[in-house]
């Protein structure tokens, strides 16, 4: 096992279906990975995924990242997580958990919070207190739990709780109360600033995606531009893609969406903001990419294939391959 841990997520690659998950986990295992996520929005279900993964690949630790903490009670969350936990007693259990983006939640039909680092304080509380096994009664503003008490025993070795966070306060709050802080399509230039923020509330560990494709800058640029133009749309992403250097992109890419241009708000998206969070580039350059993550600052990158190109899983396979590469 490498120094430096590297993890793949699945999250990215949807296209290839569900039945492609454990192939992928096998891969990823025997390549010298060390942990396999997946991710819970409006495709699969995370820890039913992860499951499958698990008894495909048992040496690898299994993450989510993330599981928006609106659509599952603290309760049941810890359920999943130890029961995943007790199939996986050799392999760690990183639970991901974010407060999510709006337009997520809408499609649930749930309503965002205005009160975002509340509801995560809480929700960590409780789902610690869950997962100790002990008779648990909790009366907070966003949860009220009698007399629960976890039907499962768990040895020493218990799900470990990593937070999402993008802005300074979440990051404190991460560094506080979790065990691990997952940061998400940020450049490697931002990791010190993040990490930085985590500090101020304690020594989580620092996770991070990393986005990266091995192929051609030019064929697959729009591919890039369209998935930063998602995120870029949503508040709490663009403040951070601001704070990160890239604020004249996402300045023009919001007043042309205002103006009802898709095709120039995409446009927007900048080649060097491309190559700084969803990089694309040969074998070399990828392997490269990754380590600037880990100069950075991150101790355990999780590579985020983007499957862009005529075969996607060969992209994906080659992408992972010059991946691991970085931490041999």
């Amino acid at each position: 096992m490498s120094a430096t841990p590297l993890g793949v997520t699945f999250g990215s690659l949807a296209v290839l279906g569900p039945a492609a998950a454990t192939d992928i986990a096998i891969s990823a295992q025997n390549m010298g990975y060390s942990s396999f996520w997946t991710v819970e929005a409006t495709g699969t279900d995370a820890m039913s995924l992860l499951g499958a993964a698990s008894q495909a690949a048992p040496k690898l630790d299994m993450g989510t990242g993330i599981i928006p903490v609106q659509l599952r009670a603290p309760t049941l969350t810890a359920m999943t997580a130890a029961t995943l936990q007790a199939l996986t007693p050799d392999a760690d259990i990183l639970l991901g958990l974010g407060v999510s983006a709006p337009g997520i939640l809408r499609a649930h039909g749930v309503e965002a919070t205005n009160r975002p680092i509340g509801l995560m304080r809480e929700y960590v509380a409780l789902l610690r207190e869950c997962l100790s096994g002990e008779s648990v009664t909790f009366e907070g503003d966003f949860y009220q739990v009698k007399r629960f008490r976890l039907g499962m025993r768990l040895g020493d070795r218990k799900p470990k709780i990593i937070m999402a966070a993008l802005n300074p306060q979440m990051l404190k709050l991460a560094g506080e109360i979790a065990d691990g802080v997952l940061l998400n399509y940020l450049p490697a230039s931002h990791v010190g600033a993040s990490v930085e923020q985590v500090r101020k509330g304690g020594d989580a560990t620092i996770y991070a995606y990393v986005h990266a494709a091995v192929g051609s800058l030019e064929e697959r640029a729009n591919s890039a531009r369209r998935d930063l133009f998602n995120y870029a749309m949503a508040d709490g992403y663009a403040r951070m893609f601001k704070e990160a250097g890239f604020e004249d992109e996402v300045n023009e890419l919001r007043q042309k969406q205002s103006e009802k241009d898709r095709e120039g708000a995409v446009a927007a998206i900048s080649e060097r903001m491309i190559q700084a969070i969803d990089f694309i580039g040969s074998e070399t350059a990828v392997t490269d990419f990754v380590k600037t993550y880990i100069d950075a600052g991150v101790e355990h990158p999780i590579l985020m294939p983007m499957p862009w190109g005529e075969d996607r899983r060969a992209v994906t396979d080659a992408t992972m391959k010059a991946a691991i590469e970085a931490v041999k």
